[in-house]
C-alpha cells in the first residue's frame, strides 16, 4: 500500500510538471506577415475609402477569393509562402465587375520562430507591376519590405 501511494503521488507530480508552456501556441503575431494595401485617389493623391472591394489571390493552384469588404481604407493580403518570386493579386470594386491584376515581386527570407509556429517568411525588395489596369489606374510603392503588418506596402490609385 505504501508503494501504491508513492506511485500515485509520483504520477500526479509528473503530470503537473510535464505540462508545457504557452510557447507552442502561435497567437501573438509571430507568423508570416501579410502585405498591407491602401487606396488613394488618382486625381488628388489623397487617401481614399472604397465603398466595396473584392480581392482574389493566385497561390499557384488557381485564384482563391478572399471575399469582399465594405468601406475599406486598407486590406491585408497574405502572399505566397512557397519559393515563388511573385504573387498575382486581383482587385475588383464590385462582385462581378472588371478585375485589375497586380503582380507583386519580392525576395524571401525564412527565420525560425518556435516549435508551434515553425518558420516565418519575411518579404524584401517588394516591387509591383500593374498587368491589367481596370479599375486600378496606377500603383504607388510604399515600404519595400514586410516585417510586420503596421506599414503600408502598396497604394492602389483609383
Amino acid at each position: 500500500m505504501r508503494y501504491f501511494k508513492f506511485f500515485i503521488i509520483t504520477c500526479l507530480l509528473g503530470m503537473l510538471f510535464s505540462c508545457g508552456g504557452d510557447d507552442d501556441i502561435c497567437e501573438s503575431g509571430e507568423g508570416t506577415p501579410r502585405m498591407k494595401v491602401a487606396f488613394r485617389s488618382a486625381e488628388s493623391g489623397k487617401d481614399r475609402t472604397l465603398d466595396s472591394l473584392y480581392v482574389a489571390v493566385d497561390y499557384g493552384s488557381g485564384k482563391v477569393q478572399l471575399g469582399g469588404v465594405a468601406k475599406a481604407d486598407s486590406k491585408l493580403i497574405p502572399l505566397r509562402v512557397d519559393d515563388s518570386p511573385y504573387t498575382d493579386v486581383y482587385f475588383r470594386l464590385t462582385n462581378k465587375g472588371a478585375e485589375a491584376k497586380v503582380r507583386v515581386k519580392y525576395t524571401t527570407k525564412s527565420t525560425y520562430v518556435s516549435p508551434g509556429c515553425g518558420m516565418k517568411k519575411a518579404y524584401e525588395n517588394l516591387t509591383s507591376e500593374l498587368i491589367t489596369p481596370n479599375p486600378v489606374q496606377n500603383l504607388e510603392a510604399g515600404q519595400n519590405q514586410i516585417e510586420n503588418e503596421d506599414k503600408t506596402n502598396l497604394y492602389l490609385l483609383f
